[in-house]
């Protein structure tokens, strides 16, 4: 059985990490190379960052930041935000990324997962869907920052990207983020269940059980959170021993 992975994320804008709820009302939590240091030397297994408002703002990911980041890391590094050629993924795995994260342009250009997968392998394509609860039941998939509603099923459009080469999933809860109410392990399990590629569960992690639930209920192959870690409220040493104690194969 694969081992479960914990990976911390750095939500940058403007070359800081912030958190919010919701996708809003952001705060300001400090220098992203410092953040990573401190996750390498804690024993993440690897590092996610997303420049939140890149597309929103038409900018193209802060290449510095990742430069900077990655002189510090000796654990695999995924970054997001503002992709949108297949020379946009080249420039970030050059800057130090070993992965690129699509989401608002591989819903607009779906052939981009296809052209990155085939230049740099799907090994190195991580397909992120930001989704929100329908009251009709199901899930939409949201883009710039969650400020647009596609009007994509969730399901629908993970199974389009596994066939389009994505290497892994990055799925994100809109309802729970920042909520620390827990995953949506619901959605989390129709995502899993319908593709065979790996699948990242994020948004709303609050407690230790929480993490559990997203093994166990969700079959997450990866567990991904921001503000538990950043505060220090939890430590992934700590994480990954509760987990093991829970019969989660943990690196």
């Amino acid at each position: 059985m694969l081992r479960k992975r914990i990976i911390p994320c750095l939500d940058v804008k403007e070359g800081d990490v912030v958190k919010g709820v919701q996708f809003e009302d952001l705060v300001v939590m400090g220098n992203p190379a410092a953040h990573a240091k401190f996750y390498n030397d804690e024993g993440a297994d690897e590092l996610v960052i997303l420049d939140i408002t890149a597309s929103h703002e038409r900018r193209k990911s802060i290449v510095s930041v990742i430069e900077s980041v990655a002189d510090v890391l000796f654990i695999p590094l995924t970054v997001g935000g503002g992709i949108r050629t297949a020379e946009d993924v080249r420039n970030l795995l050059i800057a130090g990324a070993d992965r690129v994260s699509l989401n608002t342009a591989a819903i607009e250009r779906p052939e981009l997962i296809s052209d990155g997968a085939e230049r740099f392998g799907t090994q190195c394509i991580v397909v992120a869907i930001d989704a929100r609860r329908r009251e009709r039941g199901g899930w939409d998939v949201f883009t710039y920052g969650g400020r647009k509603n596609t009007g994509r099923d969730v399901i629908e459009w993970a199974k389009e990207a596994e066939q389009r080469g994505a290497g892994e999933i990055l799925l994100t809860s809109m309802d729970r983020d920042g909520t620390k109410e827990g995953y949506d392990w619901e959605c989390l399990h129709a995502v899993t269940s319908a593709i065979s590629i790996p699948v990242i569960a994020s948004g709303g992690a609050g407690e230790l059980d929480h993490f559990a639930d997203a093994f166990t209920k969700g079959g997450a192959d990866a567990v991904l959170a921001a503000s538990l870690f950043h505060t220090r409220t939890m430590a992934i040493r700590d994480l990954k021993q509760f987990l093991s104690t829970k019969g989660v194969p943990v690196r």
